[in-house]
């Protein structure tokens, strides 16, 4: 009598799990249709890759990307409605994983991590993690991020005086402090809310360089009060696909966003959308990005 309940509890057990498992499967499709809404979440400081325009309005390389996978999503479920939401990093995985948000957009770089809360597009874009400095910054950091020959023996005291900002709760961030480990361990890293803030502490000299990934880099400091005045790293440090966070768990739903992506980028429009947002990289860009794309 004992074995036959066990047996009757580990077969009940065993339909739970399948039952979740494809209730999962077809959540988030589901919760669209149900809502007739696609909600997509968003970074607002993370130009070019999604930011406000005057208007309030989002746009980005990234939240376009997201609107072609929605325009897919239009094709399973008619006149379905999109509702943007404004989101930070760490805030946007939580929403995902408990099904707030559809499609996290930004520069979010996918690693394993990550991956153990939420699930990713495939790539979107490749980069990597370097400094924004002022041409002032102390000489060794020129060194270091900008492979610059020394003109005279750098001071082996200016590690220890130096601070280097990095935005709080990103991948770069943990890079810069496990980098810097016990070889340089009076240097400074000071977190920030947005890259903003970043620069603007960089250009008031509160600090003396400000880590991220290069791509983000190169738009924050057009954004500069005096571009000429900084310089940016030449030295990529980490390797940082960033791709569009989903859902764990729901493979039809991912199926569905990388097929939009990959007919996106096989189209003429991709290169016209890379143009406009990173300029002449875009030929570079587009090569890197087919390559680690997903064929059909």
């Amino acid at each position: 009598m004992l074995a036959k309940c066990m047996r009757r509890l580990v077969l009940a057990g065993l339909i739970l799990c399948v039952s979740a498992y494809m209730a999962a499967a077809i959540q988030t499709l589901d919760q669209i249709a149900q809502k007739g809404t696609v909600r997509i979440g968003y970074i607002a400081d993370e130009a070019p890759f999604s930011f406000k325009k005057k208007d309030g309005s989002p746009a980005g390389y990234t939240i376009d990307l997201c609107g072609k996978i929605t325009d897919e999503i239009g094709h399973k479920i008619p006149d379905v409605k999109r509702e943007y939401v404004e989101t930070t990093l760490a805030d946007g995985f939580n929403a995902v994983k408990s099904g707030q948000i559809d499609l996290l957009c930004g520069a979010i770089t996918i690693n394993l991590d990550r991956r153990e809360s939420v699930d990713f597009s495939q790539p979107i874009f490749l980069t990597g993690a370097s400094a924004l400095l002022r041409k002032d910054s102390p000489e060794y950091l020129q060194i270091l991020f900008l492979d610059k020959r020394p003109v005279r023996a750098v001071d082996a005291q200016s590690p220890s005086n130096s601070i280097i900002g990095v935005r709080s709760d990103t991948t770069t961030g943990a890079t810069l402090r496990e980098a810097l480990g016990p070889d340089v361990p009076k240097t400074r890293v000071a977190d920030f809310a947005t890259h903003q803030d970043g620069l603007e502490a960089l250009e008031d000299h509160r600090i003396d360089a400000y880590f991220a990934d290069r791509a983000l880099l190169i738009s924050l400091a057009a954004r500069a009060r005096n571009p000429a005045a900084l310089a940016i790293g030449n030295r990529l440090f980490t390797h940082e696909p960033y791709g569009i966070a989903l859902q764990r768990d729901d493979s039809a739903f991912r199926l569905l966003a990388d097929e939009a992506l990959t007919a996106f980028y096989q189209s003429d429009d991709f290169p016209k959308l890379l143009k406009t947002y990173f300029g002449d990289e875009a030929p570079i860009l587009r090569s890197e990005i087919l390559m680690q794309s997903i064929p059909q």
